[in-house]
């Protein structure tokens, strides 16, 4: 079996619990260079309150997807709290009738997940922002899927588009957010939502290919 158990999922999202709160005061840090400085803070906020809605709760990975993006839309401020919180909730939809999550169903999620960004926000690729690293991993798992690679080729694949998409950042320009009124001056840095995805993505591989052993 090429996937794995969707009611064995919720170990998924606590890794990304857990993976924001590591990286909390690194993504600040990353924000405060063309931003507010609270992006850390921000998502640890969130991500932190989803750990005790989920705490001791028997649940699959799209029901403790759908619970984080719900707490992302109501919990976080400024833009990152309805993108996040689209991203998930839309995964979370395309995975619920789900029992074995396959590398094709994952890819759909994701895809769903991105399509729910771009509902609510106006950026595109190249605008320095999170999308830069979602659709990236997007597009490179679609293409190992398509190619007939494993799932786990499938998950470095999407990591190392991830990463190359999040480092491509430093060199744009910010063309939405507040970063957008520096202009040529928002060049050279990262961009924090590009870095955080990035985080999200590679727990998210990591998760996965641990339950994939266990299959």
């Amino acid at each position: 079996m090429n996937g794995f158990k969707n009611i064995d999922g919720k170990v998924i999202v606590e890794d990304l619990i857990n993976t924001i709160q590591k990286n909390t005061a690194y993504l600040s840090e990353v924000d405060g260079a063309i931003g507010d400085g609270d992006h850390g803070i921000n998502m640890n906020k969130g991500f932190s309150l989803c750990a005790k809605a989920i705490e001791g709760k028997d649940l699959s990975f799209s029901d403790a997807a759908m619970i984080l993006g719900k707490t992302l839309l109501l919990e976080i401020g400024g833009s990152m709290g309805p993108l996040y919180g689209c991203f998930f909730k839309e995964i979370a939809k395309k995975g619920k009738d789900k029992e074995i999550i396959d590398a094709v169903s994952f890819c759909d999620m994701i895809e769903s997940g991105i399509a729910g960004i771009q509902s609510v926000g106006k950026a595109r690729v190249g605008d320095k922002t999170l999308l830069d690293t979602l659709v990236p991993a997007s597009v490179a798992l679609r293409n190992s899927v398509n190619e007939g690679e494993t799932f786990e080729n499938a998950l470095i694949q999407m990591t190392a588009a991830a990463e190359k998409g999040m480092s491509s950042t430093k060199d744009m320009i910010a063309k939405v957010g507040r970063a957008s009124r520096l202009g040529e001056r928002s060049r050279g840095t990262l961009d924090a939502g590009a870095v955080s995805s990035y985080l999200l993505i590679d727990s998210m591989a990591r998760s996965i290919h641990n339950l994939l052993k266990k299959t």
